[in-house]
C-alpha cells in the first residue's frame, strides 16, 4: 500500500507540475479553488480506477494458478475484491491530497511569467 500510494503521489505530482500553466490559466479566468481541487482528483480517480480495474481482471486470471496459496479464502471471494479496491482507492485519494492543495495554491502571475 506504501509503494502504491508513493507512486500514485508521484504520478499526481507530476500532472500538477506538467499543468501548472493549464491550473494558471484557469485560476485566472476565474476558476474557483474548487474546481481545481476537482480538476486534480478526477484526474487521480480516473487512473486509480483504470488500475483498480486492470489489477480486478488480472487478479481474476490468475485465481486458478494462486489457489494453492491461499488459506481460508476462496479464489473470488467478493468480500476480499471489494474492500481491498475499496482500500486501493482511499489511499489513492489520500495520496491526491498533497498536490491537489498545492494546485489550488498556485498564484496565476507568477505560473504564467515562468512559462
Amino acid at each position: 500500500m506504501i509503494l502504491a500510494a508513493i507512486g500514485i503521489y508521484d504520478v499526481m505530482s507530476f500532472l500538477v507540475t506538467q499543468g501548472t500553466a493549464d491550473i494558471a490559466i484557469r485560476m485566472a479566468r476565474g476558476a474557483r479553488r474548487a474546481s481545481i481541487l476537482s480538476l486534480v482528483f478526477q484526474q487521480g480517480m480516473r487512473l486509480a480506477l483504470v488500475g483498480i480495474i486492470v489489477g480486478l481482471v488480472g487478479a481474476l486470471g490468475l485465481t486458478r494458478m494462486m489457489s494453492s496459496l491461499l488459506f481460508g479464502v476462496t479464489p473470488t471471494d467478493p468480500f476480499t475484491f471489494f474492500s481491498v479496491s475499496a482500500l486501493l482507492l482511499f489511499v489513492a485519494l489520500s495520496a491526491c491530497l498533497f498536490p491537489a492543495g498545492r494546485a489550488m495554491r498556485i498564484d496565476p502571475m507568477v505560473a504564467l511569467r515562468t512559462e
